[in-house]
């Protein structure tokens, strides 16, 4: 009798292997496997440990890079500002998405925004950097709109973004990092038993503090390693930090990304040395991170032995409602902003609207911006196509061989999320360059794999062990091979899941600033380097024209990738029903 674990569609992988095809999997499926791990995991360590070697092996002794480093004008207060930053942005984040789900989990609050969110997924980050800088800016839109209180007939000099302290841009990376632990806990949401929080309210909790006690920690169990990933980029961030500031000094990242093309060839040593530095900054906020958990773990069960019960919560649920609507809104009302600056002849402050429109700033690149337009999508969709063929591979081997993922291959997965960017991307560019592999499209592609394939595997990951294996079996049974049941039977099933994971994949690849830049070593422009080039100059009509494309690109194949499956199973009611949410399997 076939076990029910086996028989049901969303019960994971069948632990019984008797209708496989072989008891060892294919060559080449075995192949798409190794593969898939030496492309995440080997790039990334091997681009970390060229820059040890480089740290310890150049100049005059092996602290000799390091000392170089610490002569640098600001440079322990760019260590600071990146370790405070990074850890104010994550905790900002985190409170704001833990709050909104303690107040309105399982309600259909959740289920209304969640489609509301979604295309914040797409938005790059330096998409989102320039929307919120033309928002909160002195000359900016809520200042425009504070005139007829406060009077300015010129923008105030008022340090509201590029601050010495770093809160722009701790501010702007919370706002693109709620939308994304927003998601993360939504596919955890239905793992934690909803009878936790029916127990505490009928034990007279309110709602918010019943749910934090009860659900709350077995949830962050199953959040804390994209948290972790969260603390990685925020106290490493190059192309928000450009934007958003600070400036004089910089954040660490973007002072070794100074000292890397600086024309002195001699920095690069120190260089190397800045990145080892921004490794352990990153370890400490980590490290920093885990003792706070533990604290206030510690904290919430002296809280929860006293008694108490916060059964009156009302107007905190509605000021997270509040806030956490501000935090979406935000990035929507900047993409507004990037399009009117984008036609905006004149716009003079403190006009709310600009008072002529003019589509220079469409034909004035010419050519050069439809070349920016074919690169970043040909990138996109190259890498994007190889994520997931790749990550199809990997998961049909996972149910070939009856079981998932262990927790060292998630790790091997995460790595490259975990480690910051700037320290073996940069490890790479330096050994492409010597290999002469740099300014090659392969190349740079290759890199932007490396970052793709992860989210195209998680994303993926989870409606392709909800499968419904019995189809297969049925397939079986009648004659095919497993490839054909894989190609005739589930991947067309999984239409709406794959093209989703596929597009997830496009968007991350064209939110790629450093890999663009260092492994094509400036010579691959794309939207997204020269968009954040051009953050030095005062031309918003460009910015608003590079900046509006660069989040356009994901929001087309966003749309395609919902369209499509509509159009190909619009006679099948059963496929289209399961259309409208591919979101929530593939998450």
């Amino acid at each position: 009798m076939r076990s029910k674990r086996n028989g049901r569609a969303g019960s994971g992988p069948p632990a019984d292997v008797s209708n496989r095809s072989t008891a060892s999997p294919p060559y080449l499926l075995q192949l798409f496997s190794w593969a898939a791990i030496a492309l995440v995991f080997v790039p990334a360590l091997l681009g970390t440990f060229y820059m040890l070697l480089m740290a310890f092996s150049g100049g005059e002794g092996p602290l000799q890079a390091f000392t170089v480093l610490f002569q640098v004008p600001g440079i322990a207060t760019s260590i600071g500002l990146s370790l405070w930053i990074g850890l104010v942005a994550t905790a900002f984040s985190v409170l704001v998405t833990a709050l909104f789900f303690a107040a309105f989990a399982h309600t259909r609050l959740i289920s209304v925004l969640s489609g509301l969110i979604r295309p914040l997924l797409a938005i790059p980050h330096a998409a989102a950097a320039f929307g919120m800088l033309f928002l909160v800016a002195p000359s900016g839109f809520l200042m425009r709109l504070a005139t007829p209180v406060t009077g300015f007939v010129h923008p105030p000099d008022w340090l509201l973004v590029n601050d010495s302290a770093g809160l722009s841009l701790a501010a702007g990376l919370a706002l693109k990092e709620v939308p994304f632990l927003f998601f993360v806990v939504l596919a955890a949401l239905p793992q934690i038993d909803r009878r936790l929080t029916v127990t505490a309210a009928t034990l007279g909790y309110g709602r918010i503090w019943g749910f934090t006690l009860s659900a709350f920690p077995s949830l962050y169990a199953q959040i804390r390693l994209p948290i972790i990933a969260v603390i990685a980029y925020s106290t490493s961030s190059v192309d928000m930090a450009m934007i958003l500031g600070p400036q004089l000094p910089p954040v660490l990242s973007v002072q070794i990304l100074r000292l890397m093309n600086d024309p002195d060839l001699s920095l690069r040593t120190a260089a190397a040395a800045g990145a080892i530095v921004q490794l352990g900054v990153t370890a400490l906020a980590i490290g920093l991170w885990l003792l706070a958990e533990k604290a206030v773990a510690r904290l919430f069960r002296d809280l929860a032995t006293r008694g108490i019960r916060l059964r009156a919560d009302g107007a905190v649920r509605s000021a997270i409602l509040i806030v956490a609507a501000w935090t979406f809104l935000v990035t929507y009302i900047g993409l507004v902003l990037l399009l009117l600056w984008s036609v905006a002849a004149t716009w003079r402050f403190p006009d709310l609207f600009p008072s002529r429109f003019t589509l220079d700033g469409w034909t004035a690149p010419g050519s050069d911006l439809i070349e920016l337009v074919w690169r970043s999508a040909a990138l996109g969709i190259v890498s994007a196509l190889a994520g997931t063929l790749m990550a199809v591979g990997a998961l049909e081997l996972e149910y070939r061989r009856g079981r998932v993922i262990g927790r060292g291959g998630w790790l091997s997965l995460y790595l490259p999320l975990l480690l910051p960017q700037i320290v073996f991307v940069s490890g790479l560019s330096f050994l492409f360059l010597r290999l002469g592999w740099d300014a090659n499209f392969l190349a740079v592609a290759a890199v932007h794999l490396v970052f793709v394939f992860p989210y195209v595997y998680l994303t993926l990951a989870a409606p392709w062990h909800h499968f419904d294996n019995r189809y297969l079996d049925i397939a079986r049974s009648l004659g095919k091979s497993p490839l054909m049941a894989l190609v005739r039977i589930r991947l067309p099933i999984l239409l709406a899941p794959l093209l989703t994971a596929a597009a997830l994949g496009f968007a991350v690849s064209i939110a790629q600033y450093l890999p663009t830049l260092l492994i094509g070593a400036g010579r691959l422009p794309t939207l997204t380097t020269e968009a954040v080039a051009l953050s030095s100059g005062g031309n918003r009509r460009l910015i608003g024209v590079y900046a509006l494309l660069q989040a356009f690109l994901p929001f087309v194949i966003f749309a395609l990738a919902g369209l499509i499956p509509r159009l190909v199973w619009r006679n099948r009611l059963g496929l289209v029903s399961a259309v409208r949410e591919p979101s929530r399997q593939s998450a």
